[in-house]
């Protein structure tokens, strides 16, 4: 047994008595966290600070929504039946009108 840890005799017990400390347990803190915190420079950890979003991400992801309405319209198009100058000329509008929407919001 050692610092009132462990078996006092490890006879019947089926192992040696040696006991080891838990190497996954996590301590709590015990330190004031609000005072121990310091400003955070930009690009530091900002775990429970929200982050504006990237507006490249934003771009991004307005034009992969233009472009699958349009390939959406574009099938459409071939199961009705157009022909290929007029199903050129619909994506063109379709294309202005939605970017223009989308530029709107």
């Amino acid at each position: 047994m050692h610092n009132g840890i462990g078996l006092q005799t490890p006879r019947g017990s089926g192992t040696n008595g040696y006991s080891q400390t838990n190497k996954f347990f996590v301590r709590p803190r015990t330190d004031n966290v609000a005072h121990a915190s310091r400003g955070c420079d930009e690009d530091q950890g900002t775990a429970g600070i929200s982050k504006k979003p990237n507006k490249d991400i934003l771009e991004h992801d307005r034009k992969r929504g233009i472009h699958v309405k349009l390939v959406v319209l574009k099938d459409k198009l071939i199961e009705q039946g157009y022909a290929d100058a007029e199903i050129a000329e619909k994506m063109e509008e379709a294309r202005k009108m939605l970017e223009a929407a989308s530029a709107s919001e």
